[in-house]
């Protein structure tokens, strides 16, 4: 699996069509919310496997501190460290770009998989497009 940087329009729409399948789709979540007006403002991320776009994400700054947003995986290539490959490719580069802290807003139903890879929870269960989350960091060093 390979994780790439978002460079091109044809790439950008693949990550939206990703989240469409994933949270509009799958989750019942509203385009309005999926696409808030803030992807100019992100870094965004496609996984692939054997050459296909598999999952997405993106990776905002706000004030110094990295917030990764929509990770999904396409649910047939969940399981077998899909999860895990996109988190840590993003990790790998808000590493090149020495942020050194990262957070998100995990869904309640992933808190185990971040827990796993090293996010501790730092806030109570809240609603965010009606499903519960936690917040969650991360400090990063180079063998993150």
């Amino acid at each position: 699996m390979e994780v790439k940087v978002v460079t091109s329009e044809k790439q950008l729409e693949k990550v939206f069509e990703i989240w469409h399948k994933v949270f509009v789709e799958e989750q019942n979540v509203s385009t309005k919310v999926v696409l808030d007006g803030l992807e100019d403002q992100s870094t965004h991320f496609l996984l692939y496997k054997e050459g296909i776009e598999i999952g997405a994400g993106r990776l905002r700054v706000i004030e110094g501190v990295g917030k990764i947003e929509r990770i999904c995986i396409l649910p047939s290539y969940r399981k077998g460290g899909s999860g895990k490959s996109l988190i840590q490719g993003i990790e790998k580069f808000a590493i090149e770009k020495s942020i050194g802290k990262l957070k998100l807003h995990a869904q309640l139903q992933a808190l185990s998989f971040y827990e796993r890879l090293g996010y501790a929870t730092v806030s109570d269960i809240f609603t965010e497009a009606n499903i519960l989350h936690v917040v969650m960091v991360k400090t990063l060093t180079n063998k993150s």
